[in-house]
């Protein structure tokens, strides 16, 4: 076998190595629960079971005053967080850009004066995409703002009612004089956010 042989060999011996280093480390990564064929059904309280159903749950525990709620995180990993959402149900994986848009509306406004309450002009808040959600029901992260996480891509919104509702992805907000810093193109977003 000469010098070409075992090269060869070599070679074929580091890329079974590495793909199954790579192998092994896509298992390691934590999945996304696939919202976008959301079975919760608070008729069927047996779906309610799942993972991904945990807020549509809490949803069904909070019908007090007011169309909309906020829970401290759970998440040990995110004790500086907080999630706002709305008490209904929608079908499907609870998208935000399938709210009316004046509930949308609404629901900014109440997220808002949460995060103000919370966190004074330090606030941001953010929608992950649905790609990267692993919860059904609607719910936006609120937290006080990473500011090593601004970027160029911001664009500025100035009213509440011309924030974007993409279906692609999901929306970041954070305030500033005159309006509000809006970003959209990206699944994840509460990661500009303290956990």
């Amino acid at each position: 076998m000469g010098r070409a042989g075992t090269l060869t060999s070599i070679m074929a011996r580091m890329a079974r190595t590495h793909t199954f280093l790579l192998l092994l480390a896509w298992g390691a990564l934590p999945l996304a629960a696939d919202v976008t064929n959301c079975a919760c059904d608070v008729t069927r309280p047996e779906t309610l079971k799942a993972r991904e159903c945990s807020l549509c749950l809490e949803a069904e525990k909070h019908h007090g005053p007011g169309e909309f709620f906020t829970l401290k995180d759970v998440n040990p990993r995110k004790p500086n967080r907080w999630l706002a959402l709305p008490q209904a149900h929608t079908p499907g994986p609870h998208a935000l850009h399938l709210l009316p848009k004046e509930t949308r509306n609404r629901y900014w406004r109440y997220a808002i004066e949460q995060a103000r309450g919370k966190f004074g002009d330090e606030w941001g808040i953010a929608y992950n995409g649905q790609i990267m959600r692993t919860q059904c029901h609607l719910h936006v992260h609120v937290g006080r703002w990473i500011k090593a996480a601004d970027t160029a891509k911001f664009k500025l919104v100035k009213r509440i009612e011309d924030f974007p509702a993409p279906a692609d992805s999901g929306i970041l907000i954070r305030p500033v004089k005159g309006g509000f810093l809006v970003l959209t193109g990206e699944q994840i977003m509460e990661t500009a956010l303290v956990r």
